[in-house]
């Protein structure tokens, strides 16, 4: 009989969500998954919308505590749980920005409630080491990194099209340089971006998301095999955000499909620059930076293809299904 896990019900398009899906989508022969609302993301008004949530889910909590099983979490509600639940629970940290409150004066107390907290778990996994290392900072020592993963059968088929016919079939002009500056939400860096090519001739901005800030350039809301393909026909990646991220998708997928990037070296964004060996912003030159990247040898994306492709949906099953069924055992 496989073993009972409960987690946040995994819908939502950010990077957490995906990873969140994956982690089911991949275990679903070996876990028996059940499920609780993600209610903070059916608010439409930010403000204050983890304190609704945290209030709404609280009974559902309260039925969790006589429930078998272990838990997979990655939400503020854990703060809910009573110790003995939290022994049982695998969290999983994906970052830290204060940026991002919505629930002020309280949401910063509950993460610092948060941090005291989670030595209590199981385990805790984040995404890229320097999350590891502000854990550790944090006093939380039982870590492990599981990194973003990838279906490499799907990224080496867009890997296998011509970029000129992807921009073809997009839109896109085939005489000038689509900068691919990823998604058009707060403190990603998009206007910086903007603002460096503007009035540039040959640099043409392209952004994704569904929910976006307003982009200055050419914005796409697509589902993932079109999103994909989009990422192929663009021929430089920036991504210079102010907040932390976790490891960002965007940029280990754009990578992947052999888009030569320039990337600020930023709590987990640093270490998949590091990883793929990108070379960070120089806000004086930019625009001279993109073009150079343009051109960058087709040996350097064979590179980086062979340096990301370990984390492939294999990697990640093994990993999370060792992982889980662990905590599942006494």
């Amino acid at each position: 009989m496989n073993p009972v896990v409960h987690s946040m019900t995994p819908q939502g398009r950010t990077g957490g969500r995906v990873y969140l899906r994956m982690i089911h989508e991949v275990t679903a022969d070996r876990i028996d998954w059940r499920t609780v609302p993600d209610y903070k993301r059916a608010y439409t008004v930010r403000r204050g919308r983890k304190v609704r949530h945290l209030a709404r889910l609280a009974p559902q909590i309260r039925e969790l505590r006589r429930e078998p099983g272990s838990f997979l979490w990655d939400d503020l509600s854990i703060l809910l749980f009573t110790p003995e639940m939290r022994a049982r629970t695998v969290f999983v940290f994906h970052h830290y920005e204060p940026l991002q409150f919505d629930s002020w004066p309280l949401e910063p107390l509950l993460w610092r409630r948060l941090f005291a907290v989670l030595p209590q778990c199981r385990a805790v996994v984040c995404v890229a080491p320097s999350w590891a290392a502000f854990l550790r900072d944090h006093g939380v020592d039982n870590i492990q990194v599981i990194y973003n993963a990838f279906d490499l059968a799907e990224i080496d088929r867009v890997r296998d099209m011509d970029p000129a016919d992807c921009k073809a079939r997009l839109g896109l002009p085939q005489d000038e340089i689509s900068v691919y500056a990823g998604k058009a939400v707060h403190w990603k860096g998009i206007e910086k971006v903007s603002a460096a090519i503007k009035e540039r001739p040959g640099l043409h901005l392209v952004t994704t998301g569904s929910n976006t800030v307003g982009s200055p350039g050419r914005h796409f809301d697509l589902p993932d095999p079109q999103y994909l393909e989009l990422l192929r026909a663009c021929d430089v990646g920036v991504f210079i955000p102010r907040m932390r991220e976790g490891w960002s998708r965007c940029a280990a997928e754009a990578l992947l499909l052999g888009v030569p990037c320039i990337i600020q070296p930023i709590a987990g964004l640093g270490d998949l620059a590091r990883l793929a060996e990108q070379p960070a912003p120089d806000p004086r030159r930019l625009a001279e930076q993109i073009r150079a990247r343009a051109g960058a040898a087709p040996e350097e994306s064979k590179t980086v293809y062979e340096t990301l492709s370990r984390f492939d949906t294999a990697y990640f099953r093994d990993a999370w299904s060792r992982l889980l069924i662990q905590a599942a055992g006494p």
